[in-house]
C-alpha cells in the first residue's frame, strides 16, 4: 500500500514544481501585458479545468507518445520513451492542476499595487530585485493558495494519468489508480485504507492553507490596530 503513496507524493510535488515556475512567469505576464490573442491564449490555459481528464489523456497521448512532437522526439534522439513511466503520470498532473496554480497566482499578481513597482524603478531598483523584494512577497500569500490547490488536485490526478501512464503497480500506480483497480478486483480493505490516506492528505493540505491565511489576516489586523493607535496617541 505505501508505493502509491509515495509515488503519488513524488508525482504531485514534482508537478507542482512544474506549475510554480511555468505559473508564475506565466501569470506575471498576463497580469502586467496586454497583447493581440491575449483572451484566446488565457482560454488555453484555463481549459484543462473543465475538459474531461480522458480529453486530456487523449492528448497527452498524441504528444507523449512514440509518433507524437515530443515523444518521438525524445525516443529518436535519446532513446528514451516518456509515455506509461512516472514522468508521463508528473506531465499529466502537472497539466490538470496548472490552470490553479495560474488563476491563483494571476490574481495575486494583479492584487500587487503597480505604483509600489514604479517607485522601486525610479529609484535605480532592476526587475529582478523589484520582483523578489516587492512583488513576490506581496503577492505570496496568493501564490501558495495556488501551490496548495494544484499539489492537492495533482495528488488526485486520475483520468490522463492512466492513459499516458499506465497502471504499473510499483512503477506508475498513483494513490486514485491503486483506489480504482483495487475495487476492480474486489479488495475493499486496500480501498479503503487508501480512500483515507488520499483524503487526509488532501485535507491536511487545505486545512493547514486556512490556518495560514487565518493566522496572517489577523496579524495584519493586529499590526494595523496597534499602527492606528499609535498614531492616535
Amino acid at each position: 500500500m505505501f508505493d502509491p503513496v509515495i509515488l503519488s507524493l513524488k508525482v504531485a510535488l514534482a508537478a507542482v514544481c512544474i506549475d510554480f515556475f511555468a505559473g508564475m512567469a506565466i501569470a506575471r505576464t498576463m497580469a502586467r501585458k496586454d497583447f493581440m490573442g491575449k483572451n484566446v491564449l488565457e482560454s488555453l490555459i484555463i481549459l484543462p479545468m473543465v475538459l474531461p481528464p480522458t480529453v486530456l489523456g487523449y492528448g497527452l497521448l498524441i504528444l507523449l507518445g512514440k509518433r507524437g512532437f515530443i515523444g518521438g522526439f525524445l525516443l529518436e534522439n535519446f532513446d528514451f520513451q516518456l509515455i506509461f513511466t512516472w514522468w508521463a503520470a508528473v506531465i499529466a498532473s502537472a497539466v490538470v492542476s496548472f490552470p490553479l496554480m495560474y488563476q491563483s497566482a494571476k490574481a495575486a499578481f494583479t492584487g500587487v499595487d503597480v505604483s509600489l513597482e514604479q517607485a522601486a524603478r525610479t529609484l535605480g531598483a532592476r526587475e529582478l530585485r523589484i520582483f523578489l523584494t516587492i512583488t513576490l512577497p506581496l503577492a505570496w500569500p496568493g501564490i501558495l493558495a495556488g501551490l496548495v490547490l494544484s499539489f492537492a488536485r495533482a495528488l488526485g490526478e486520475f483520468g490522463a494519468t492512466l492513459m499516458v501512464a499506465g497502471n504499473i503497480p510499483g512503477k506508475t500506480q498513483t494513490i486514485p489508480l491503486a483506489i480504482y483497480f483495487a475495487v476492480e478486483t474486489g479488495d475493499t480493505a486496500a480501498a479503503r485504507n487508501l480512500v483515507l490516506v488520499i483524503t487526509a492528505l488532501s485535507f491536511a493540505a487545505v486545512f493547514w492553507l486556512n490556518w495560514w491565511c487565518r493566522t496572517k489576516v489577523q496579524t495584519w489586523k493586529k499590526g494595523g490596530t496597534e499602527h492606528a493607535q499609535g498614531e492616535h496617541h
